[in-house]
């Protein structure tokens, strides 16, 4: 079952009643993980692109969508290698400012992923 988010402040995240203090993946079977913004970080120096191994990390198999939130200014982004390795499996890439794309996850059908950048 798709966990609903209730909202979010500059460096949290609520889901289900639960504060998480930090980024956000949500899987299509419902579970909740801290993103793997190292990855990205590792190449890039910054949890603001979304690096292939991150991706490669956040993809679950048969997902048909993935709602990025980008931040409470939307500066997150998939790196170019990131966005073909979803769109070579198939996976639709929605991005927006993290509480539209709340509103978004929330009313989403099917198999989705959220990844949810919590500041800036």
């Amino acid at each position: 079952m798709k966990p609903k988010i209730d909202k979010t402040r500059f460096g949290s995240i609520t889901v289900e009643g639960e504060v998480y203090p930090h980024d956000l993946v949500i899987r299509p079977d419902g579970k909740v993980l801290a993103r793997f913004k190292e990855l990205s970080k590792a190449v890039y120096g910054t949890s603001h692109v979304v690096s292939l191994a991150e991706a490669q990390q956040v993809y679950y198999e048969g997902a048909e969508r993935l709602i990025v939130g980008t931040g409470l200014t939307g500066l997150t982004r998939l790196s170019d290698e990131a966005a073909e390795f979803f769109e070579g499996r198939g996976c639709r890439v929605d991005r927006y400012p993290t509480r539209r794309a709340i509103k978004i996850w929330n009313e989403a059908e099917g198999a989705v992923i959220g990844l949810f950048h919590v500041s800036c």
